[in-house]
């Protein structure tokens, strides 16, 4: 699903980030991500589907990761190694087994701060795969519960070669009366997740493309 996080939280559901597309983050460093509250132009889709037009809590934004498409692809669809790259991302577990694939499910975990809408919890999100199409996009979507809060999310990630690798596009949306109360505060930690999700990619995908060339 999405991707929350927040003080030493997390991204995207989906992300992700009040949730990596689901929830996450911490925030992004000024100008290491072209990042904008409206993105201009139409919404991100995979296969012709998007994110929820009618969520007020959403963000788009985007990185160049200077790194093989392999590398990142990799990454991004390895669930089960997220861990390894994400500190807020606690625990994931496939719910089906063999390539990342339209159907393909995952439960993972990611702590959340207080705030003051909700306590401070655990957040337990199950994204499923809608859409996919291998190198090119990805959309999630699915439910991140936690104690007094419920967000149903929907992640979209788009991938072009552009001139200096490969940028990574994503946009996600959240609804729940929790977020829908306080939509900018949502909208913050909703960002904030996203911006450091992009950021733990680049930087994985980046160190691992280097450490092949050596």
């Amino acid at each position: 699903m999405p991707g929350i996080r927040g003080t030493g939280i997390r991204a995207a559901l989906l992300t992700v980030p009040l949730l990596l597309g689901l929830l996450g983050a911490t925030a992004a460093s000024a100008g290491a991500v072209d990042s904008h509250t409206s993105h201009p132009g139409k919404s991100l889709t995979c296969r012709g589907k998007g994110v929820d037009p009618d969520a007020l809590v959403r963000h788009r934004t985007e990185i160049v990761i200077d790194a093989p498409l392999r590398t990142i692809w990799n990454l991004q669809t390895d669930v089960e190694r997220w861990t390894s790259w994400q500190t807020p991302v606690e625990t994931v577990e496939r719910l089906d087994q063999g390539p990342f694939r339209k159907g393909s499910a995952f439960r993972w975990t990611t702590p959340i701060p207080p705030n003051p809408s909700t306590p401070a919890t655990s957040l337990e999100i199950t994204s499923t795969v809608q859409q996919i199409k291998p190198n090119s996009c990805i959309r999630w979507t699915g439910p991140a519960i936690g104690e007094g809060l419920h967000i149903d999310g929907v992640h979209v990630w788009n991938f072009t070669k552009v001139k200096g690798g490969f940028r990574v596009s994503t946009e996600e949306t959240h609804t729940g009366a929790q977020v829908e109360a306080d939509v900018p505060t949502a909208t913050k930690i909703l960002s904030e997740g996203l911006e450091s999700w992009l950021l733990d990619l680049k930087s994985a995908a980046e160190a691992r493309a280097q450490n092949r060339q050596h």
